[in-house]
């Protein structure tokens, strides 16, 4: 089976304002592929997320996010290409006014959906594969800290993503909590097809669940970077 790139970044520079953040980037993940990218604090892992979601503009080199062309991005295209990803937060970013359901019906909204019974079915399906399908009808504040985050997982595979980035998912959640979202996650790249590529300064993750592994380090990114355990 030939590998499908989801991701492709040939010497990409990547910069914030005029700082150059990130020098001559080599990136390729591809179709079902689970990738974690780590690194300190400052290093440049949100800056490159924010350039594979289209928040970051790509000013120097060449990059490819699910068929689109970074360097072709503007305002009008950064919708479609988030259509076709999707983004986890570390602190979920629910509407706290709402219901799961009725989060999840917004974000379909935004992104086109118009049908009513779609838009149900739809959100009945993701609830089930996080294992909320029961939940649908509570506010975000009825639900711990893992659920809200399996709701940010929902919301992210309504539009059946090629691509979840996601940003410390487990940034503030026990480790079992964690564990339980690893488990998610690592299940939708494979059941799914979805490549994922989780930023995390968790190595005991790692540990747990380990794929191939990312490093931002001294403006450069690594790839297959070995990671030390302390």
């Amino acid at each position: 089976m030939t590998e499908q790139p989801i991701i492709q970044l040939s010497n990409v520079n990547i910069y914030q304002g005029t700082s150059l953040i990130l020098a001559d980037v080599n990136i390729t993940v591809n179709k079902g592929e689970f990738v974690y990218l780590i690194g300190r604090t400052g290093t440049g892992k949100s800056s490159l997320l924010k350039t594979l979601y289209g928040d970051l503009s790509l000013k120097e080199g060449a990059g490819q996010v699910v068929g689109f062309d970074l360097k072709k991005m503007d305002w009008k295209k950064v919708p479609y290409l988030r259509r076709n990803l999707g983004v986890v937060f570390q602190d979920f970013q629910l509407l706290t006014d709402r219901t799961v359901q009725d989060n999840l019906k917004f974000a379909l909204k935004a992104t086109g959906w118009t049908d009513n019974k779609k838009m149900e079915e739809k959100i009945n399906d993701v609830l089930d594969k996080v294992g909320l399908n029961t939940k649908g009808f509570k506010m975000p504040y009825e639900l711990s800290g893992g659920e809200q985050q399996r709701v940010d997982i929902a919301r992210a595979m309504l539009n059946s993503p090629k691509l979840i980035l996601a940003d410390e998912p487990t940034g503030n959640l026990d480790p079992e909590t964690s564990d339980g979202i690893m488990q998610l996650l690592f299940r939708i790249s494979r059941e799914e097809g979805a490549a994922v590529v989780m930023a995390t300064h968790d190595y005991i993750l790692l540990q747990k669940f380990p794929s191939r592994v990312l490093r931002t380090e001294n403006g450069k990114v690594t790839d297959h970077a070995s990671v030390t355990f302390v």
